[in-house]
């Protein structure tokens, strides 16, 4: 092997209150038995990798000092968020859930993944390379290239495990919010495929004719005058009874509790102060809004709220459906599982000004992909 050394994205909390972002020099391992080197090629800047990449900071203060791979991003953290930072003050940590390569070098006996496409969720994804365990690699199909692959990981099988949580805790329908993103899409194409009925919440009317063109059915804007009485009545079509909120601030868990109980209600035969025995949940799996989640409780007694995250419930749904789920990407990565991008930027690309202001926003439809060879 004649890679000794490559460049990765670390970001850095200090006690003086500053994030620093960069780009570090850090040696490339041989392959152990049963690992894989990758030559990381596609990795996504998902609303999941901000947390540890930006984390807290306020992104209009961010200044540059230096040039080329000696560059380093220096972005204010406000007073009142330290606190949360503590545990990682003066860390220098790598960044990137989940990327795509090509397998470069292999121990004994994963040699088979030579040469092979593979998607991969291990952090540390935005890297030139990566070495890790050849079970760990979602091995893409013939002739799917790796900016194909590089979303392979998060999206899909959150989308998946959403459907499986769903049929798990016995209901029968879904509603999901921030529904016009990559993901969202993406559980449009599942639930069509599979006959399950999903509701749809929107923020913009572009963003939900860009749904029914997919296919959607019930697309509800939360921009609109009459949207409660729209989430309404889809509620009382399809008997949605849990949701996935991925903004997570804000009103919008209220707003869907409200909805769900009033769709209940409106096949009620008797009067309960109690409000109604159907069982309401909503997770909380992302956190678009930063603001507080407002709850309420005009829905009755019987209602949950809580959070979800894909890791924990990979444990719960076990690793013989979980590998079933895999297959099924791999399969349909690119079709049910396609993702577009805005732009494709270099390592060093990570460090501009305008791109972080830019990326920091998660803002639907416009996803950037990190190719570490450039």
């Amino acid at each position: 092997m004649t890679h000794q050394f490559a460049k990765q994205i670390r970001s850095t909390v200090t006690r003086a209150g500053k994030l620093e972002l960069s780009i570090v020099e850090v040696s490339v391992p041989q392959p152990k038995p049963g690992e894989v080197l990758i030559r990381i090629e596609a990795s996504p800047i998902n609303p999941s990798d901000l947390g540890l990449l930006i984390g807290p900071a306020d992104v209009n203060t961010a200044r540059v000092t230096g040039s080329g791979d000696d560059k380093v991003v220096t972005i204010d953290i406000p007073q009142a968020r330290m606190a949360a930072m503590k545990a990682r003050l003066d860390e220098s940590l790598p960044v990137g859930n989940e990327g795509a390569g090509v397998v470069i070098a292999a121990g004994d006996g994963a040699e088979a993944l030579l040469g092979k496409t593979v998607g991969v969720a291990g952090g540390e994804m935005y890297s030139q390379y990566r070495c890790l365990p050849a079970n760990a690699c979602l091995v893409m199909n013939e002739g799917t290239m790796p900016k194909q692959a590089g979303s392979s990981f998060v999206n899909p099988l959150t989308a998946l495990s959403m459907v499986e949580t769903m049929k798990m805790e016995n209901h029968s329908a879904l509603v999901h919010t921030a529904a016009a993103s990559n993901l969202g899409q993406m559980l449009v194409k599942i639930c069509l495929a599979d006959d399950v009925q999903l509701v749809n919440i929107v923020r913009r009317p572009e963003q939900a004719q860009q749904l029914k063109a997919l296919g959607a059915i019930h697309v509800c804007d939360s921009s609109q005058a009459l949207f409660t009485h729209d989430l309404t009545e889809a509620l009382i079509t399809t008997g949605a009874t849990i949701a996935f909120d991925a903004t997570g601030g804000g009103q919008l868990t209220d707003q869907i509790l409200f909805a769900m109980e009033a769709a209940a209600n409106a096949t009620a035969t008797e009067y309960s102060r109690y409000g109604s025995s159907t069982y309401k949940q909503v997770y909380l799996y992302g956190s678009l809004d930063r603001s507080p989640t407002v709850i309420n409780r005009e829905f009755g007694m019987c209602w949950g709220v809580g959070g979800w995250l894909l890791t924990p419930f990979i444990g719960r749904m076990g690793m013989q459906r979980f590998g079933e789920l895999r297959q099924r990407v791999a399969n349909e990565i690119t079709t049910t599982f396609a993702s577009s991008y805005t732009q494709e930027i270099s390592l060093i690309d990570v460090l501009s000004v305008d791109a972080i202001k830019e990326y920091a926003q998660a803002t639907t439809g416009k996803k950037y992909l990190i190719n570490p060879s450039l």
